[in-house]
């Protein structure tokens, strides 16, 4: 479990640093071609966190 924790972790931090950090993004007030491919990570990190609680767990 504390891998799914980590990578979630992980994901979320890579994706608010490039956010924070790329000048694309912030040039264009729009996310760059790196910055959707982070989110889908970091989106799919979140749903196998969610799967991994199980049933018990509350919908988000």
């Amino acid at each position: 479990m504390s891998s799914v924790n980590d990578a979630l972790e992980n994901a979320q931090f890579t994706y608010e640093q490039h956010m924070r950090t790329c000048r694309q993004c912030h040039a264009d007030a729009a996310p760059c071609a790196v910055a959707k491919h982070l989110l889908r990570i970091y989106n799919l990190a979140r749903r196998d966190r969610l799967r991994s609680a199980g049933p018990q767990a509350p919908g988000a």
